[in-house]
């Protein structure tokens, strides 16, 4: 019968006290987190940039360098949409210089309603600031801007209203602009000193509602100064100089101011329809019932068959007029 030998368990040295309590264990360190508190803006200016490389650097300098006097907390995107040129490769050699500034680069060209719409919705701050990379606008008085807003909870928008045109087709561009600025005044109720200014500033949360209206084409800034007028969103104008701009100028009247007026109808017609069909319908009613009226007594019992097309397109675009009205008010979102 085989023996299985057992080995003592070994002893403590006689002159060696046993450990009472294992060495503590140092506490693990935290997995990184979402960003502190700190580390929030409360300003993000979009700046397009296509096709800028000779001067976006210097415009990046500018607007950081105010800011950075402002003592606000802010980042700068800078959004190339695209460029044929230099621009992106520009900023990214630039971006260790500037740590407030973010890039984003689009793969195709969108156009720069397209960007600020995007670059207002991907913004971490609670002020979104629009302006441009072409040095017209003084982006040195961006802060003065956010203080507005800073300062009066009451308004939701600050434009940089400019008191001069400078850009290309001068005399083509100041009458049509008058022209439309007029019509966006009638159709608003209120005064608009500057309708497509690119220099400004507003609450990012205000703008969210209207930001999928935005065209992708310049008339975005018409667009957003339509949305907040016609729901009563308190617009202020603070007089700007506007220089000339610096690079090549990618506004084309003819298509562009077609486009303005366009959306200004457009914009209108989505927030408040009685505003524009209604009136050419009742002036084509009242045509229509005068008309009928000089037909009773030139010949008595006959209507011409123009008075009754009058009469009866004026009662249809006011049926539209009302129609749409329903929609709009049924709709929710104003």
């Amino acid at each position: 019968m085989s023996t299985q030998s057992v080995e003592p368990k070994s002893q403590p040295p006689a002159d060696v006290e046993p450990a009472s309590d294992p060495a503590p264990v140092p506490d693990p360190v935290p997995a990184p987190g979402p960003p502190a508190a700190s580390d929030t803006v409360h300003v993000t200016i979009v700046l397009p940039c296509y096709n800028e490389q000779d001067h976006v650097i210097d415009e990046v300098e500018r607007i950081c360098e105010a800011m950075d006097g402002s003592g606000k907390t802010y980042e700068l995107l800078a959004v190339d949409d695209c460029s044929t040129d230099a621009t992106l490769a520009r900023l990214e050699e630039a971006a260790p210089r500037f740590p407030h500034m973010r890039i984003m680069a689009f793969q195709h060209n969108s156009g720069s309603g397209t960007v600020r719409r995007i670059g207002s919705q991907q913004a971490r701050g609670d002020i979104v600031v629009w302006t441009d990379a072409d040095m017209s606008y003084p982006n040195e008085r961006i802060p003065e801007l956010i203080e507005v807003l800073d300062s009066d909870p009451a308004v939701d928008q600050v434009v940089g209203a400019r008191t001069t045109e400078e850009g290309t087709h001068k005399a083509l561009r100041v009458p049509a602009k008058w022209f439309i600025r007029k019509v966006a005044e009638r159709l608003t109720n209120t005064r608009i000193p500057d309708l497509n200014s690119g220099l400004r500033a507003f609450r990012r949360e205000v703008s969210l509602p209207y930001l999928r209206l935005l065209p992708p084409g310049f008339s975005c800034v018409t667009t957003i100064t339509i949305a907040f007028l016609s729901n009563q969103h308190p617009v202020r104008y603070v007089p700007i100089d506007y220089a000339k701009r610096a690079g090549k100028s990618k506004f084309h009247f003819t298509k562009d101011a077609y486009r303005y007026i366009l959306q200004v109808l457009r914009m209108v017609m989505y927030f408040n329809p009685l505003k524009v069909l209604m009136p050419p319908a009742l002036w084509l009613i009242v045509i229509g019932l005068l008309k009928g009226v000089f037909d009773m007594v030139v010949h008595f019992g006959y209507f011409a068959n123009n008075t009754i097309m009058i009469f009866v397109t004026g009662l249809i675009i006011a049926s539209l007029a009302l129609l749409a009205d329903l929609i709009v008010r049924s709709r929710g979102d104003v």
